[in-house]
Order: structure tokens, then sequence, then C-alpha cells
């Protein structure tokens, strides 16, 4: 086995037992929790892959050392009413595993995991303090995100089927767990932080959950904060751009992972996308950073099983709308279908585009067209909402600053090579 795959297998053990641990974090387990478990994990991990070695019996050893331990515990939880603990004696067995992996193994994963157990240790505080502050939904948010993770995506096929064999449950699932990722980690900081959010991070955290759902919740707050019209105004016109602007960060991080040769020419038109609208959430903050957000709304958990079945589903549509219309019409086909889909979601056209160009169905100039016409698309689609629903003093501000962010995606469109 090489260093990545011995990496990758003690990252996922590390993962599952951090997940395992939250939940029994969650329901005040007195012997095993957050930092328990995970030990745990990496303690079978490391003697597995020593074992080859060293022989099985160490894997059997392990076992039985931890039985024994549980054994102990429970004997002590029924005679005192102090927590009896397991987190120390199950760091020194996998320490000893560790050493032992050292030996016979590869010296950076013995390394890498003897640092993740000082992490832990030191961590207790802040790891207990992070699992409380979580609300139910938080933990719900997880669990859904394991379900869509861990026991979806790996019994799905991993073939084509339909019309132009164009539909790969496996694949497509991927990119629902792909952009589901990162809306959760949006999510998830978005409720722990949202009673602390300034503006600014407000913009942050909407952007990386939705774009599209923060423009609507802030041109209605614009209509109703107390004050002057034009402090919500001011308000809500740097959140709506700030998370604008972090929608295109959110498309160059699919692009790298879907598309990781093709990302230098396709991300660098987006890139100069992403600096204008980074220009402008600069003026936007200058002229309302003096405005708190306040308590942030609540959001929908992105991890929830019917969104994503509902993600999967567009993409599979714009997957199969994109191969219909190359056939028929080539490449040219793409950007009413890019103008079209970018009204609906970013996301998925994203995704689709840069898996064409990684699977050299269409060149990546077409690709990063195709996403920033989508891009702008979105911006348009943002903009009807916030004229819909926000006051006319946002109305204005938000007819100058998407009118600018426009006519620079316009200028990139125009003016960028073609080769």
């Amino acid at each position: 086995m090489d260093v990545q795959q011995t990496f990758l297998k003690l990252a996922i053990a590390l993962a599952l037992g951090l997940l395992v641990g939250l939940q029994r974090e969650r329901v005040d387990s007195r012997i095993a929790g957050v930092r328990t478990f995970p030990l745990i994990t990496l303690l079978g991990a490391v003697t597995a892959l020593a074992a080859p070695s060293l022989g099985p019996w160490l894997v059997a050893a392990g076992m039985l050392a931890l039985a024994a331990m549980l054994v102990i515990a429970n004997i002590a939880k029924l005679r005192v009413e102090t927590d009896p603990g397991l987190t120390t004696e199950i760091a020194a067995l996998l320490m000893y595993g560790v050493g032992a992996y050292l030996v016979v193994g590869h010296g950076a994963a013995a390394v890498a995991v003897g640092g993740a157990v000082v992490l832990l240790l030191h961590l207790k505080q802040p790891l207990h303090r992070f699992v409380a502050a979580m609300g139910e939904r938080d933990v719900t948010a997880i669990m859904q995100f394991a379900l869509i993770t861990l026991v979806i995506l790996p019994v799905l096929p991993n073939r084509a089927y339909g019309p132009y064999d164009a539909l790969n449950p496996r694949t497509i699932w991927q990119m629902v767990v792909l952009v589901v990722s990162i809306s959760l980690a949006g999510y998830v900081a978005y409720k722990l932080l949202g009673a602390r959010a300034g503006a600014l991070l407000a913009g942050v955290l909407g952007g990386l959950v939705s774009s599209t759902a923060t423009t609507v919740t802030y041109a209605r707050r614009s209509r109703e904060i107390k004050g002057p019209p034009r402090s919500g105004a001011e308000l809500a016109t740097l959140v709506i751009v700030v998370a604008s602007t972090i929608a295109f960060a959110r498309v160059i991080a699919i692009v790298a992972v879907v598309a990781p040769a093709q990302i230098g020419v396709i991300s660098a038109p987006l890139a100069v996308m992403f600096a204008w609208l980074g220009l402008l959430s600069a003026g936007a903050w200058a002229i309302g950073r003096r405005h708190t957000a306040g308590k942030l709304p609540e959001t929908v958990n992105p991890a929830e099983l019917v969104p994503a079945l509902a993600f999967g589903a567009l993409f599979a549509l714009i997957t199969l709308v994109i191969a219909f219309v190359k056939q028929r019409w080539g490449d040219s086909g793409l950007y009413p279908v890019a103008l079209a889909s970018g009204l609906v979601d970013m996301d998925a056209i994203a995704l689709s585009a840069a898996n064409l160009a990684h699977d050299a169905r269409i060149e990546s100039p077409t690709a990063w067209r195709v996403i920033l016409l989508a891009g702008l698309s979105n911006i348009v689609f943002k903009g009807v909402y916030a004229f819909a629903l926000g006051s006319v003093a946002l109305r204005g501000r938000i007819a100058v600053f998407f009118g600018l962010a426009l006519a620079g995606g316009a200028a990139v469109l125009l003016l960028w090579p073609a080769a």
C-alpha cells in the first residue's frame, strides 16, 4: 500500500470515529465521546496497517485490550458516580500501535497519527464546547450528510444509463455530495457564528450556503429594519453583493475538484470576475460597514435528503439537456442552456461544464464561458428578487452594483482571449 492510500485510510478512520463520537457526546455517553471514538478507530487502523509485518495477532491483541477497558469502565460506572472515561487509556494503546507502525510502516503516516492524538488530547475543552454549542438541527444536518455520503453513494451503480449514455448515478451523486459538502460547511459556520456575525461575515456565510436565499432574506429585511430606509438598504446591499461574490468562489472550488487538469484555463477568467465582484463588495462595505447584520435568519439544512435529491435531479436534467443540445447544435447550443439554468442554480451547470471539460467533450474555453454566462444569469435572477422584495432604496443600490457586475462579466466574455 502506498503512502497516499495509507493516509486516506487513516483519514477515513479518523472521520468515522469523529462522526460516531459526536453522536455519543450528544447523548452524554460517560464512557466514550467525541475524542475517544476517533482514538479507537485510529487504533484499529494502525494495528491493521502494522499487522502484515508484525503478525495478525496485533489486531486481535488490540481488540482484546479495548474490550478489557470497556469492561473495566462499565464496572467503574456501576460503582461510582464519576465519569470513568477511556481517553487516556485508549491514547496509550494507540501510541503503542503508532510506535510499532513507525518501525514497520510509513513513518510520515505514524507521525501524522501521533500529531492527531496530541491534538485530540489537547483540544478537550474546545471540542466539548463545540459539541455543546450545536443544536439538534445542526447534528441532524451532519447525520443526514453521513446518509448522503456514506450510505447512498457507495451503493449506486457506476455505469452510464439513458439517452446518449449521459446519466451515471454514481457521478451524479458525487456531484451532489460535493455541493452539499460546501453548503454544509457554510451552514455549520452560519449556525455557530450567527449570533456574532457582522454584515461582512453574514454575506460570506450566506454565499457559502445559498446566495439566492441570502438575497431573498435581506431584500425582505431592507423593508423591516428600523431607522432610515437608507440604513436597511445599505446593510442588505452589502450582504447581497458579498454573497454573490462568494458564489463565484464556490464555483472555482467546484471546478478545482471536478476538473483539476483544466483548472488554470477555466478558473482564470472566473477569478477575474471574482476579483471584480470583490472590488464591488469593498465599495458596498465602505458604504454599509457601520451597520450590523443582527441575528442571522434561519436557513434550510442543505444536507436534507429532499433538497439533495432535488439538486441531483436538476444536475441530471441539465446533463441530459447538454448532451442533447451538443449533439444537435454543437457547443454554441450550450450558451442558451447556461443562461436558462443559471436562473435556477449556478452550481449544477458549473458541475456539468466542468465534467464535460474533464472528459474532453468540450474545450476548456467553452466551459468557462458557459459557467460565466450562468453566473451572470444568476445575478440577474437575484436582482429580480431584490427588486420584487426589497425597499425602494435597495432597488437603486442593487441596480448600480449588479449593473456594474454584469458589465464586468460582459467585458470578460468579450475581451478574454479565445484560446
